[in-house]
């Protein structure tokens, strides 16, 4: 699994551009590509947990224009987790 942590800041841009986001990310739940995601509780960022290759993890990321051309939305990491419990691929 790969987690995806996102900076955020209160740009008027990332505020507009966060709907088509979302419904991006609800395809992608509904795909099994995405394992959770959602927003820290003080909105300065969120994570992603991505059930997917790297590979596949890069196309995503592109072809969704909120991680790469979104003011206020900056990628800060990309792990590789291990789960031992509570997760099944």
């Amino acid at each position: 699994m790969l987690v995806v942590e996102l900076a955020f800041t209160p740009a008027p841009e990332r505020l507009a551009a966060r709907p088509a986001h979302r419904e991006t990310l609800g395809r992608l739940h509904a795909e099994g590509k995405l394992f959770a995601a959602g927003p820290w509780q003080d909105d300065q960022g969120a994570m992603l947990l991505f059930a997917v290759e790297r590979a596949e993890l890069q196309e995503i990321l592109e072809a969704d224009p909120y991680y790469r051309r979104t003011p206020g939305v900056e990628v800060r990491a990309i792990r590789e987790w291990a789960p031992i419990l509570g997760v099944s691929r």
